[in-house]
């Protein structure tokens, strides 16, 4: 049984380097751009008077080349962006990023979650809509 398990390790990591093989040098050319990015915005947001009475602690800020994502949040406050944010337009990367703030206070899509993100972004289902019908990700 353990020979099994380690073959499915082995080719889950090999599978993986495969998908992404081909977006490597436009991942190194954005990555630090879409960090800088993030963390500017993430800061700007963070004390955005609609914010001021949340206290939003995060850790790691990481920046990602995957495939069907824009960003995530860890229960543990780590936040991960999706590279491409670099390449969208500003309204739709501060969508992305005010998103995954607010999971720092709400770690679901619930009513609250969706005040808490309308605080900022009140278009944010238009927002949402376009950011379905970029092509970046597909």
């Amino acid at each position: 049984m353990l020979k099994s398990i380690k073959w499915i390790f082995r080719r889950r990591i090999v599978r993986r380097r495969v998908s992404l093989k081909g977006r490597a040098p436009e991942y190194a050319k954005y990555k630090e751009q879409a960090r800088s990015l993030a963390t500017a915005r993430l800061l700007y947001w963070k004390t955005h008077p609609a914010y001021a009475e949340h206290n939003f602690v995060y850790g790691r800020i990481s920046i990602k080349n995957v495939k069907s994502r824009w960003g995530s949040c860890s229960k543990k406050g780590n936040l991960n962006f999706n590279y491409h944010i670099a390449l969208l337009p500003p309204h739709l990367a501060d969508y992305i990023i005010v998103h995954e703030l607010c999971h720092l206070s709400e770690f679901n899509h619930g009513k609250g979650f969706w005040d808490l993100v309308a605080k900022a972004v009140p278009a944010w289902r238009e927002l949402r809509e376009e950011l379905k019908k970029t092509r970046v990700l597909k």
